[in-house]
């Protein structure tokens, strides 16, 4: 028993020091050479138990280049509806006919997000409202690594007493800094489309506050 202990421990040992090389070796890519992908949710409202997923809208971006022909968007079959919410993310109960159950809808969506990084506004609601919808239907959690636009643009501005530093930025701010159109805001292709075009203006002011031509994933996560 001891001797299948020893092996045990030993085995995560090994294992625990090959999963650490393998995240360390992937902070060291470059930035630009990496696929992310930049997503976005459409809500019936913020609870994380009691509301649900009405669209995904998700884009990837790599070589500093927002692909939208490869891109995800779908609208998801919900019993849950609150009305009021509506007035902000437009989707009317019966206005797409057919839309994938919800399992459905995430099983395509897992495939097409894969184990890419993801990039968000205020991540940590997508990923938890994702995570509950998983959760329900008996699917594993996310395990990516996940960036927040909201606080990379924090680590972009200049620490100055002439400057007043907000908590909290919302996307507005972002796309009003960046004068990004926001033509289709509260869609979920729109607001990931925009946070696509952020993080990218975010990225270059980092590289020109580090000096650095070269920006690896261990810059963005540090």
């Amino acid at each position: 028993m001891k001797d299948f202990l020893k092996k045990s421990k030993a085995s995560l040992f090994d294992f625990l020091k090959i999963k650490e090389k393998t995240i360390d070796e992937t902070l060291s890519h470059s930035v630009d050479s990496t696929r992310f992908v930049v997503l976005d949710t459409e809500t019936t409202g913020f609870d994380y138990d009691n509301d649900r997923i009405l669209c995904i809208g998700a884009i990837t971006l790599q070589n500093g280049v927002i692909a939208i022909p490869d891109s995800f968007e779908i609208y998801i079959h919900q019993d849950h509806y609150d009305k009021s919410s509506a007035q902000i993310h437009g989707i009317l109960k019966d206005w797409i006919m057919n839309k994938p159950s919800e399992l459905e809808a995430l099983q395509k969506f897992l495939a097409f997000l894969g184990d890419t990084i993801i990039i968000a506004h205020h991540t940590i609601f997508d990923v938890t409202m994702i995570n509950k919808a998983l959760e329900r239907n008996g699917l594993p959690q996310l395990t990516n690594k996940a960036l927040d636009t909201a606080y990379l643009y924090k680590k972009s501005l200049i620490m100055s007493n002439l400057l007043e530093r907000k908590e909290h930025y919302a996307l507005d701010d972002l796309a009003d800094k960046f004068d990004i159109s926001k033509k289709d805001r509260h869609t979920a292709m729109g607001d990931a489309y925009i946070t696509a075009i952020a993080f990218l203006k975010i990225v270059k002011k980092l590289k020109d506050l580090k000096g650095k031509t070269e920006f690896t994933l261990r810059d963005l996560f540090k």
